[in-house]
């Protein structure tokens, strides 16, 4: 274990330090309760042993500060009186101790109730431990809650918590995003002809494209049955589409066959409208005219990326 002592008394030092390196541990040792403190914030130990009475700072208070330290909980304290007097030995176990010893000290005492400090050590790390593993599964649990299971990308979940930080931004900073709905081309007929194992086969593909052609910082959904949604921060609604269309050529370059779609190969068609140029209004609105301008693109002959006509936005 890693041991600080604390003692005023130089023979008393001398004695636990001997005996703690005989023992095996790592031993630092100081002289007043200022060092201890000191050296406690450098060194992390997991065991204190200290005098009551020392120059700078006591006994009790150096317990105190410790147990009001962010690790102090987890720090096994010994206190080391100089008489065995239940008032002090009381009120050392009240800031905090863990355990006494009575000088003048002895090796086999000291052997005894290290010991005991060991095992609650042990248990200290065992708890931290298990702690630190817990949180890497509450935060793998959070990522796959957010995660849409057969592309990958984000799910509406995430895309609803998300967008609300887009839209405070937005709000608080003059932030602007452009968002954009993708859809499949007769996605429909595509399950019809060649059944839902290979409609999931290109939902994955699509979703594939779509991140290859995205930038840093882009974010990218599935909205739902065959519906994706971008996130492209910090671009203009021309830039922004020119941004989405890149991802359009992308999935048609695949050349999947389509025998349901007159291009004869899988094809997407988005619409698009920006948050942020402007007025800010809710980010339903702004989702409503990028659902607007995807129908847009459908009745246009889909293939295409179509701009929201709400000119208050562009």
């Amino acid at each position: 274990m890693k041991i600080l002592v604390a003692d005023d008394d130089v023979s008393s030092r001398r004695i636990l330090e001997v005996v703690l390196q005989g023992l095996g541990h790592d031993c630092h040792v100081v002289a007043d309760g200022s060092d201890a403190w000191e050296t406690y914030n450098s060194v992390q130990p997991d065991v204190v042993i200290s005098d009551w009475m020392m120059p700078k700072m006591t006994g009790v208070e150096l317990c105190r500060n410790i147990r009001a330290h962010a690790h102090g909980s987890s720090t096994y304290f010994i206190m080391v009186t100089s008489h065995s007097a239940l008032d002090e030995i009381t009120e050392g176990m009240n800031a905090g101790a863990d355990d006494y010893l009575v000088k003048p000290l002895t090796p086999r005492e000291l052997q005894t109730r290290l010991i005991a400090a060991a095992r609650v050590t042990s248990l200290h790390h065992s708890l931290a431990e298990k702690r630190a593993e817990l949180e890497g599964l509450n935060h793998e649990l959070t990522a796959i809650a957010r995660r849409d299971q057969l592309t990958a990308l984000g799910n509406r979940l995430a895309l609803d918590e998300d967008v609300e930080l887009l839209h405070g931004r937005a709000t608080r900073y003059g932030h602007r995003y452009c968002l954009a709905l993708i859809d499949v081309d007769y996605f429909k007929s595509f399950n019809d002809n060649y059944g839902h194992p290979a409609g999931d086969q290109i939902l994955r593909a699509v979703a594939v494209q779509l991140k290859c052609h995205a930038r840093v910082g882009d974010a990218i959904y599935r909205y739902g049955g065959d519906e994706f949604l971008c996130i492209l921060p910090e671009q203009s609604l021309v830039d922004g589409t020119s941004a989405v269309d890149r991802m359009r050529t992308g999935v048609e370059q695949l050349a999947i066959a389509h025998i349901g779609n007159p291009t004869r190969v899988l094809t997407i068609s988005a619409g698009i409208a920006i948050l942020g140029a402007g007025p800010i209004r809710p980010v339903s609105d702004v989702l409503r005219d990028a659902d607007e301008a995807l129908y847009q693109a459908k009745q246009l002959g889909r293939n295409r990326v179509a701009q929201s006509s709400n000119r208050s936005v562009a």
